[in-house]
């Protein structure tokens, strides 16, 4: 069974349930616009769980889902093209580094959300220069590299504000 939120082009080939599910964020993926925003969005929702806080836990599921991101991904991009927009698990690790070490409250999560999608649509160097390459990796360092620019930012103005 697959849910599909966007119309599939004919040409697009059928995808793996379970390469399907991961690669596209639980579906999020599929959203009809603006899919890297909403896969971030669904990212929080699986990280305001209480044992996702803890930051142990939450490295644990980065890195799963990073390796199970670059292949993934991977798997999609050969059958559909260049880093295709449905691919969102990279969205999934990036949000989830961005929260790392951060003292959690409405404020920090907003800011982490709008500092990691920012991060992700400007892509500051080197992150310009993994969304130009092919692969599952290159997929998932781009916003990895997003994630640590949006943390770093966020330290700062934490400790700056003092929230």
């Amino acid at each position: 069974m697959l849910v599909h939120l966007k119309p599939r082009s004919k040409n697009i080939p059928h995808i793996p349930f379970f390469i399907n599910l991961f690669g596209t964020g639980f579906f999020s993926g599929y959203f009809p616009f603006a899919s890297g925003t909403f896969g971030s969005m669904v990212a929080l929702l699986i990280f305001l769980f209480d044992c996702f806080k803890e930051w142990y836990f939450l490295i644990i599921l980065i890195l799963v889902f990073f390796i199970i991101g670059i292949f993934v991904s991977e798997k999609i991009e050969n059958m559909i093209g260049h880093d295709p927009s449905i691919v969102v698990i990279d969205e999934f690790v990036g949000m989830w580094i961005s929260l790392l070490f951060v003292t959690i409250n409405i404020y920090t999560i907003i800011l982490a959300f709008i500092l990691f999608r920012f991060f992700d649509i400007i892509k500051p160097y080197p992150a310009n220069y993994y969304n130009k390459k092919m692969g599952g990796m290159a997929i998932m360092i781009d916003d990895i590299i997003a994630g640590l620019y949006a943390n770093i930012f966020l330290q700062i103005v934490i400790i700056f504000i003092k929230f």
